[in-house]
C-alpha cells in the first residue's frame, strides 16, 4: 500500500469534480482527481454534449425539409445514423482532448480507478490511499428506472439511446421531463413516431405552466403524441417491440421504450456512510456552503439535493475550491441557476414560476406579463413561435423569467442577471436591445412591466 498526500483529493471527475480541481489548482493547491472512467463525466461523454450534438443534427434535418418555404431549393434524403454518430463522437473527442490538456496544464494529478472514501479524510483506490487536507465528493448520477422495470433489450436509458445504430420507427418515452422531451424532439425530427408518457399533468412539469402548455401545443403541431396524468404500470417486450401498459389500461406499442424518469445520486458502495457522511435517499446531506457533517469533507453536483445540472456542478465545484482557499464565495441558490431544455422549441427559465411567486408573495403581491414571439422580428425570420414571460413583485424586483421558442436558451443569462441582482423592470427598461434580435422580446416584457410597452398593447 502506498500513501499519497495532496492539499485536495476529489472523488469524481465530472462537471463538479473537474471544475473544483481546475479552480483549486489555479489557487495554488496540489490536487488529485480520481475518476473511474473519463474526466468530463456524464455531461461530456453521455449527456449534455452528445445529446446537444444530436439536437443540432435534428435541427439541420428539419431545416433541410422546410428549406423551400424560404425559397431555398434543397432536398432531404434521410438520416445517416453512422454519419450522425461520427459527428457526435467527433465533438465529444475534441472537447475531451481539450479538457485533458487543461487538466494537465494546471498540474492536476489524475488517478484512474474506482475510489472509496475513508476516514482521514482520504480516498482509497486499489492498494493506494490518497490523503487530502480536504476531500470533495463529486460522484455524479445515474439513470433511474422504476420498480419492476428492467433495463435491457428494447428498454433503454438515455445512455443506451445514444448508442443506437439505427433510427427507430417508433418510440415510447417514459417521462416528460428534460431528457424525455429532448429525445422526443430528436427522434421526431429524424422521422420516428414518438409518444411521451408522463404521470404528472404537464410536460416539463417543473417549469411555469405557461411553458408546459406552450411545449405541449408545439409538440402536437409536430406530431409528437403524449399521455399526461396517468401513471405507468408495466412493460413487456418481444424480439421486435415493446408494449407499455398504463394504470388506466391504455396500451402503447413501439420499437423501443426510453426510460427517462430522472437521475439518481451515485453514492452507493463508496464508503460515504461508513466514513460518517450523512446520506438520505442516496443524496449526500451538506449545508449551504456544501460542507458535509464530516470535517474537511465536501460534496458537489448531482449527489447534493437540488437541480441536477452540469452548470450547477461547475458553480458548486468552483465555490468549494474558493471556500477551502478562504475566499468566502457567495452562495447561489438553486432558484438563481438557469435551466434550459434544448428541444424544438427550447424551454428556458430562471427564478420563481408564477405559482411559486404567488405562494411566496401572495397573489396580489405579484405581476406577470407575457410577450408573444409573434411580435418579434428575428423570431419571425427564424420561423419560431413562443412566449417570454416575466414575473415581478408588485412595485418590486423581477422574480422569474420564463421563455419558450427556438434558441431562447441563449437569452436566459440576461434573465439570470435580472433575477440574481433583484433588478426592477424600471431599472432594465432604459437599456436597449439590438435590433433585430430575439433578446428584444425580453426587453419588451421588461418595458411592459415598467409601464411603457413599445411593440405591445
Amino acid at each position: 500500500m502506498t500513501d499519497h498526500t495532496f492539499d485536495l483529493v476529489i472523488l469524481g471527475g465530472g462537471s463538479g469534480g473537474y471544475a473544483a480541481a481546475l479552480r483549486a489548482a489555479e489557487l495554488g493547491q496540489s490536487v488529485a482527481l480520481i475518476e473511474k472512467d473519463k474526466v468530463g463525466g456524464t455531461c461530456l461523454h453521455r449527456g449534455c454534449i452528445p445529446t446537444k450534438a444530436l439536437l443540432h443534427a435534428a435541427e439541420v434535418a428539419d431545416t433541410a425539409r422546410d428549406a423551400s418555404a424560404i425559397g431555398i431549393r434543397a432536398t432531404f434524403e434521410g438520416v445517416d445514423p453512422a454519419g450522425v454518430r461520427s459527428y457526435r463522437e467527433g465533438i465529444v473527442a475534441k472537447k475531451f482532448k481539450g479538457l485533458e490538456g487543461l487538466v494537465k496544464a494546471r498540474g492536476i494529478t489524475v488517478v484512474s480507478g474506482e475510489g472509496r472514501l475513508e476516514a482521514g479524510p482520504a480516498v482509497r483506490v486499489g492498494d493506494d490511499l490518497y490523503r487530502g487536507t480536504d476531500v470533495i465528493l463529486a460522484t455524479g448520477s445515474y439513470s433511474r428506472t422504476l420498480p419492476g422495470l428492467e433495463i435491457g433489450g428494447r428498454i433503454l436509458t438515455s445512455e443506451h439511446a445514444l448508442e443506437l445504430d439505427q433510427i427507430p420507427r417508433s418510440v415510447v418515452i417514459l417521462g416528460g421531463g428534460v431528457i424525455g422531451v429532448e429525445f422526443a424532439s430528436v427522434w421526431r425530427s429524424f422521422g420516428a413516431d414518438v409518444t411521451i408518457v408522463e404521470a404528472l399533468e404537464h410536460l416539463v412539469p417543473n417549469e411555469d405552466v405557461a411553458l408546459s402548455k406552450g411545449l405541449e401545443r408545439a409538440f402536437r403541431r409536430r406530431g409528437i403524441q403524449y399521455s399526461l396524468g396517468v401513471r405507468f404500470q408495466s412493460a413487456t417486450q418481444t424480439a421486435e417491440s415493446v408494449t407499455v401498459t398504463l394504470e388506466d389500461g391504455k396500451l402503447f406499442t413501439a420499437d423501443y421504450l426510453l426510460v427517462a424518469v430522472g437521475r439518481g445520486p451515485a453514492t452507493a458502495g463508496l464508503g460515504y456512510e461508513e466514513a460518517g457522511v450523512t446520506v438520505e435517499r442516496g443524496f449526500v446531506i451538506a449545508d449551504e456552503r456544501l460542507r458535509t457533517g464530516v470535517p474537511h469533507v465536501w460534496a458537489v453536483g448531482d449527489i447534493v439535493p437540488g437541480l441536477q445540472l452540469a452548470h450547477r456542478g461547475f458553480q458548486q465545484g468552483i465555490f468549494v475550491a474558493e471556500e477551502i482557499a478562504g475566499l468566502s464565495p457567495v452562495v447561489i441558490p438553486d432558484s438563481h441557476i438557469p435551466k434550459v431544455t434544448y428541444s424544438h422549441p427550447e424551454v428556458a427559465s430562471v427564478g420563481l414560476t408564477e405559482a411559486q411567486a404567488a405562494e411566496a408573495h401572495g397573489t396580489e403581491g405579484i405581476v406577470s406579463y407575457e410577450y408573444n414571439l409573434a411580435g418579434n422580428g428575428k423570431s419571425e425570420i427564424l420561423g419560431t413561435g413562443g412566449v417570454v414571460k416575466v414575473v415581478r413583485a408588485k412595485e418590486g424586483p423581477v422574480l422569474g423569467v420564463h421563455l419558450i421558442g427556438d434558441r431562447v436558451g441563449e437569452l436566459i443569462t440576461e434573465g439570470q442577471l435580472a433575477v440574481g441582482w433583484e433588478a426592477h423592470p424600471e431599472d432594465i427598461a432604459p437599456f436597449v436591445h439590438a435590433h433585430p434580435t430575439q433578446s428584444e422580446a425580453l426587453g419588451e416584457a421588461f418595458l411592459a412591466l415598467a409601464g411603457k410597452p413599445l411593440h405591445a398593447l
